[in-house]
């Protein structure tokens, strides 16, 4: 078995075919079926059943799909391991995170690691909801994640760190005038109209309890894509929820920027799987960690 079969097939995997797989790799069709082909036939099962010109997982595919990742993850882990004791931490680690998430601490993480790592490249990997966010760490797509859940986030073999609790914030069209000294209660909202996610992402289970609580809330749009909220929001199409991270971009926007009194929390996340990490992933972790220590800590008067 070699590397190259292992990372074709993960390729099929995730490209959803051989066609689509082929072009991503940059390689002829027939070679990566033929290195598919010699794959089974050293293992002995069928990865693929060919539907016509589809190709879907059996079950040993099912079965392999998210060890052949850990494979190829350990090989990076090893080489990267062997380059760190010349060069420093090198290599790429791939993170998947909510949108709020990549903003802050994502971002300040890349920036941190950018000056003391050069050498190392990290990939970001957009999820709409927690429960999304864990599941490509737990596939073996990513090795990271960074998200807001209520709960601490579970499943076999994955290790969460609480980072912070992530405030909502009130964003509003510009000129808007509500509450007083910056900040807004929930019955300030009534008779607002909102952009709001889809169902299953944390600003939209926080809009749902609201309304619940204040009613009379309406919805101006339902978008799929997060990052067209704020563009909205500044067109007056209606008011929206934000995870803190947003703040400043919003502000810079032209934004009208409130929150909430009581506020309205919500925790934040560091995930991995167990086990060995790359140099790079622990790099990407270990940062992350020192950072949300040091916002933690009250400052110096």
């Amino acid at each position: 078995m070699e590397r190259r079969q292992l990372e074709y097939f993960v390729a099929i995997v995730e490209h959803g075919g051989f066609t689509h797989a082929a072009r991503a790799l940059r390689v002829a069709q027939p070679s990566l079926s033929r290195a598919i082909g010699k794959l089974e036939r050293e293992l002995g099962v069928a990865l693929f059943h060919r539907v016509g010109r589809n190709a879907v997982l059996s079950n040993a595919g099912e079965f392999m799909a998210d060890r052949a990742r850990q494979v190829l993850r350990d090989l990076d882990a090893l080489r990267a391991a062997a380059q760190a004791v010349g060069e420093g931490v090198v290599g790429r680690v791939d993170v998947a995170a909510t949108s709020s998430s990549t903003l802050e601490p994502v971002i300040s993480t890349i920036a941190e690691l950018r000056e003391h790592h050069p050498g190392l490249t990290v990939g970001t990997w957009s999820a709409l909801s927690a429960a999304e966010v864990v599941a490509m760490v737990l596939r073996g797509r990513c090795e990271a994640g960074v998200c807001g859940s209520a709960e601490r986030p579970a499943g076999r073999g994955l290790v969460a760190h609480h980072l912070r609790d992530e405030q909502f914030l009130l964003v509003a069209p510009p000129g808007t005038q509500l509450g007083t000294g910056g900040t807004v209660t929930p019955e300030d909202l009534r008779g607002m109209s909102f952009v709001i996610t889809q169902p299953a992402t944390a600003v939209r289970a926080r809009f749902d309890r609201l309304a619940a609580t204040v009613g009379d809330l309406r919805i101006a749009a339902e978008v799929g894509d997060r990052s067209v909220v704020l563009p909205m929001v500044l067109r007056g199409i209606g008011s929206g929820l934000m995870p803190d991270g947003w703040h400043d971009l919003a502000v810079r926007a032209g934004a009208e920027v409130y929150r909430f009194d009581p506020p309205e929390k919500l925790p934040q996340w560091l995930v991995h799987r167990g086990g060995p990490l790359t140099a790079a992933a622990q790099a990407f972790i270990d940062t992350t960690l020192s950072q949300a220590k040091r916002a933690r800590r009250p400052h110096a008067s």
